[in-house]
């Protein structure tokens, strides 16, 4: 019998189009690292999933650290002057024909979140050391629409409800210990 595949093992289109993602952190009252994420609303190839304020850049934007900015805005509405931008990270390119910029931004937590009803259903503000947490680490055999067959899919459980797996998992995995360590001041 044949090896499952994995999820990384999808073939990466070779033209990719360009975007840009703000992987938003901050520290609570308690100094824990909390990490920010969205879940999209129910439409759309990613329906659902767990995600990083961002998307695809405008000709307005002077660069993807711009695109993911202006992003964060549109979608969260956390303006670019509370953002610290502390790190462009390693690009990850995805099958569904997107090449991510993610950078990585120390905010100010605004005292209420809002969001755009049309592409956001939530913000989510997940502790770091939930998801540094082994027992919150794991890996399934899924096969989702459109796929070719069943994959091992590793991801972070967050909440009872909410797998944080796909292009997100790949940029926030090997930050944990980082971020954890205290790398970037924060």
């Amino acid at each position: 019998m044949a090896e499952l595949l994995s999820i990384h093992d999808f073939p990466i289109p070779l033209n990719l189009r360009d975007s840009a993602v703000l992987v938003p952190i901050f520290r609570d009252a308690a100094g824990e690292l909390q990490l920010v994420m969205v879940r999209r609303t129910a439409f759309g190839v990613h329906g659902g999933q767990l995600a990083f304020p961002g998307g695809k850049p405008e000709p307005t934007d002077a660069d993807l650290r711009a695109t993911a900015l202006r992003e964060a805005f549109e979608e969260v509405h956390l303006p670019p002057a509370h953002v610290q931008l502390l790190a462009a990270l390693p690009t990850v390119a995805v099958p569904s024909g997107f090449r991510i910029s993610p950078f990585l931004g120390c905010i100010q937590r605004p005292a209420r979140w809002q969001w755009q009803a049309r592409e956001v259903d939530e913000v989510l503000e997940i502790p770091l050391r939930h998801l540094a947490d082994e027992l919150n680490h794991v890996e399934e055999t899924w096969e989702l629409p459109g796929w070719p067959g069943p994959r091992r899919v590793p991801f972070y459980r967050v909440g009872t409800d909410y797998p944080l797996w796909g292009a997100s998992y790949r940029i926030i995995q090997p930050l944990i210990p980082r971020l954890l360590a205290g790398e970037w001041a924060v």
